[in-house]
């Protein structure tokens, strides 16, 4: 028998407004700034993302919470990648367009 999990995908444009906001403290350590991006990502990482939008967030059939397994960067988004385990998405379901846009040209 196949075991079901539960997966899902978040996809935050980069280069809007929300993207662009300062994610972390300012840096008085005298290294280099990080970028808009970078500092999206780790604040993604320590689980951000989750308290500002905690209403799109599924969770599994035990009422268990997702966890992030990879944030994949595209040109104009990064991609969030929760599950109860890693696993592989199916670039048929997926909304990522640099899949399922693949598949689409086989149909």
């Amino acid at each position: 028998m196949k075991t079901i999990s539960t997966q899902q995908e978040v996809l935050v444009i980069t280069g809007t407004s929300f993207s662009l906001r300062q994610w972390t403290e300012k840096n008085n350590t005298g290294s280099l700034p990080e970028s808009a991006r970078e500092e999206l990502e780790k604040a993604c990482w320590n689980g951000l993302i989750k308290e500002l939008l905690p209403e799109i967030f599924e969770k599994t059939e035990d009422g268990e919470e997702l966890f992030l397994w990879q944030i994949c960067e595209a040109n104009a988004f990064i991609e969030l990648d929760f599950s109860e385990y890693p696993g592989v998405t199916e670039k048929l379901f997926s909304i990522n367009p640099y899949l399922f846009m693949q598949e689409k040209n086989y149909n």
